[in-house]
């Protein structure tokens, strides 16, 4: 199944399962959950959410990650402050990334915003292969996090 697919088929799985519960933390858990377990490559899949000034690890699928992240470096600080999704196809050539997990390789943030448009948290997903994100990855994840703060 190709990349596009496989994402309109969590997509549809996700919208079904947002219904069950208002709670944007439920709902990046079980997006956590969905996307580490039936995407290909993905290392680490997670949630990073503002807390009084810090980025703090939220809900995540896989190794031990950095619970706070340090201010305005890495990929996760850039993608806020440069209020955009970032796809990193080599981490080692990003300035000031974190590495919580050496084996990483690349990397996409993408911002979350609650329904009126603040800044609430990022999913940031790892891969331990180069060049595994790209522009289908960015907008179908985009899309999904839309969901996270739907509501009817």
């Amino acid at each position: 199944m190709d990349k596009r697919k496989r994402y309109q088929r969590i997509y549809q799985q996700f919208s079904d399962l947002v219904m069950k519960s208002d709670n944007v933390y439920a709902r990046m858990a079980t997006l956590s959950a969905l996307l580490h377990h039936k995407m290909e490559n993905f290392s680490w899949t997670g949630f990073y959410h503002l807390v009084d000034g810090e980025l703090t690890v939220l809900s995540y699928q896989g190794p031990v990650a950095c619970q706070v992240l340090e201010k305005h470096i890495g990929v996760c600080w850039t993608a806020i402050d440069q209020n955009k999704s970032l796809v990193i196809a080599n981490v080692h050539e990003f300035p000031g990334h974190i590495a919580c997990d050496s084996r990483t390789n690349s990397e996409i943030v993408i911002p979350v915003f609650n329904v009126s448009g603040e800044f609430l948290a990022v999913l940031d997903i790892d891969s331990f292969e180069l060049n595994t994100f790209d522009d289908i990855d960015r907008e179908e994840l985009e899309k999904l996090c839309e969901l996270i703060t739907y509501s009817e």
